[in-house]
């Protein structure tokens, strides 16, 4: 449907722009600039939940295309678009909020209030978009309010790294959305969605230059979504205040994943990029997967499980299974920008909430229950993505393993049957729960993104098996490292992963050897 309403929906990311020009300008101090930052983050929630609900009434919107020639500006709202535009205002006013007093009193209180309102409303723009171009403005746009947020204590040497890295590996993902819209412009004659959309639905023989495309896509959104080798960046956003790591989860690291789902229909015609999706993605979830389990701070070991979680995503995208990745999206974004926020005060919880256990010491069988467990999950999933929809099954298959974990810790010297009980139906509740929010994303999502796709080779089949292998012995290691296993490969191994197998190592001085600008002194934070 066309109506030339839907413009107000760009309202929301108005009022956010306007808020982040005036913050500390004239005689708006840096108080009065949060306050109408909070007021601004309000109004784009409420313009939001507005549109998600013309959304569900009355079905996919757009207004008219403001240019030439299939190429301008415009609004595409559906299923996909509402979703995540009501996720990424509601995570943004939580954020704002907590920025409000979390940098009060700073001399960069108003400096930080600017680019956080001004990130945001790039970020609602480019999910609102109705043409490419557009989409390419408001990704720009997005990188370089980050960056100036990643420099917000320029004094900190691993700050003005992560900086330099995210904006070169950003520079790199513009220029492969440029490629992939160049071509789609070449082979479809227009770049506003629902043409473009509908075109690439008639393709009966998909020619090259939409494989190109998809391609450049997908290697936009893996550099965007921090996957290996080039994530180093995320690991040091610890450097830059709190809001700035929760931020990322209101639609910055998620933009990559966004860029697959909304241009879902073209990337799932091209095997070459599903399958670079499944083997950056599935390989990325392991490896940074392990090495959070190696680390002691509590912030970093939330960033590698964001580089895990985008990976997930991607691999799901890989397997056809995109409404199953929309849900990955919205559970991560909000556990993940409340962990974030929460991370201060979490020692203080543990040691409030800790009590001795009644049963003793852990079972000596807790392990072998763990790896008899996961090995009977690994085994179910394989048969049922052999014959059914593989990336649901993995990451059904993941959160099962996660469960186990649950279960296995219930275990002690002296099992209390009330104790398992609970432990056991707790984590019933949670895996039913997630496969019915799984049924409802895929109905909700049946007309703006393809249905979960069947196995299409045995290469997929093997990625499938290596990633719920890796998550079965990751399962069992969450038992073991609290215990401290010994052995000189094994503390060999668990120093090499604590670094991340150094590929930041090397990271930061391509960085250095790219950009040889003078670094803060190393004893800089």
């Amino acid at each position: 449907m066309i109506t030339p309403l839907l413009w107000l929906v760009l309202l929301g990311p108005l009022g956010l722009l306007i808020a982040g020009l005036v913050a500390g300008r004239g005689s708006v101090g840096a108080r009065a600039g949060a306050e109408i930052a909070v007021a601004a983050a309000i109004g784009a929630f409420a313009v939001a939940v507005a549109v998600a609900i013309a959304v569900a009434v009355t079905g996919p919107l757009r207004s008219g295309l403001l240019g030439q020639d299939g190429v301008g500006f415009g609004v595409y709202l559906d299923a996909l678009s509402a979703v995540m535009v009501v996720l990424v205002a509601f995570v943004g006013v939580i954020v704002v909020r907590y920025s409000r007093n979390y940098l009060d009193g700073n001399p960069g209180h108003a400096r930080f209030t600017r680019w956080l309102c001004l990130t945001l409303a790039a970020v609602l723009t480019l999910i609102v978009s109705g043409n490419l171009l557009q989409l390419w403005l408001a990704w720009i746009a997005t990188s370089l309010g980050l960056n100036q947020l990643l420099l917000f204590y320029p004094d900190r040497r691993a700050a003005v790294l992560a900086a330099r890295k995210k904006f070169v590996s950003s520079r790199l993902g513009d220029a492969a959305v440029l490629g992939a819209m160049v071509l789609l412009y070449r082979t479809f004659g227009t770049l506003d969605y629902a043409p473009l959309f509908a075109a690439a639905k008639a393709l009966t023989v998909v020619p090259a230059a939409v494989h190109g495309a998809a391609v450049l896509l997908v290697v936009a959104a893996l550099l965007k979504s921090a996957q290996a080798p080039l994530h180093g960046w995320l690991t040091e956003v610890m450097e830059t205040p709190t809001p700035v790591s929760a931020l990322l989860h209101a639609g910055v690291i998620n933009a990559g994943g966004f860029l697959v789902l909304r241009f879902a229909g073209v990337i799932a015609l091209s095997l070459p990029s599903l399958d670079l999706l499944v083997v950056v993605g599935g390989l990325t979830a392991i490896f940074a997967s392990t090495v959070m389990l190696t680390q002691t701070s509590v912030k970093v070991a939330l960033a590698w499980s964001t580089i895990a979680q985008m990976g997930f995503m991607m691999l799901e995208c890989g397997l056809g299974a995109f409404s199953a990745a929309l849900l990955h999206i919205v559970a991560h974004s909000l556990y993940k920008a409340h962990a974030f926020l929460s991370s201060g005060s979490v020692i203080d919880l543990a040691r409030a909430s800790w009590s001795p256990s009644p049963g003793g010491r852990p079972h000596p069988a807790r392990t072998a229950v763990a790896a008899i467990l996961a090995g009977v999950v690994v085994v179910a999933a394989l048969a049922v993505a052999s014959r059914a929809a593989p990336g649901v099954a993995v990451l059904g298959a993941v959160v099962v393993l996660g469960l186990i974990h649950l279960v296995t810790q219930a275990l002690d010297e002296r099992p209390h049957a009330a104790v398992i009980g609970r432990a056991v139906a707790l984590a019933g509740i949670v895996a039913g729960s997630y496969f019915v929010l799984q049924i409802v994303a895929e109905r909700l999502t049946a007309g703006a993104l393809p249905a979960t796709a069947a196995l299409r080779s045995g290469f997929d089949l093997a990625m499938i098996g290596v990633v719920l292998i890796a998550f079965a012995v990751v399962t069992v290691l969450q038992g073991v490292l609290p215990g401290g296993a010994g052995g000189t490969r094994w503390l060999a191994a668990y120093t090499h992963l604590a670094n991340g197998l150094y590929l930041n190592t090397v990271a930061n001085r391509l960085a250095r050897r790219l950009w040889p600008a003078r670094l803060p002194p190393a004893g800089a934070r």
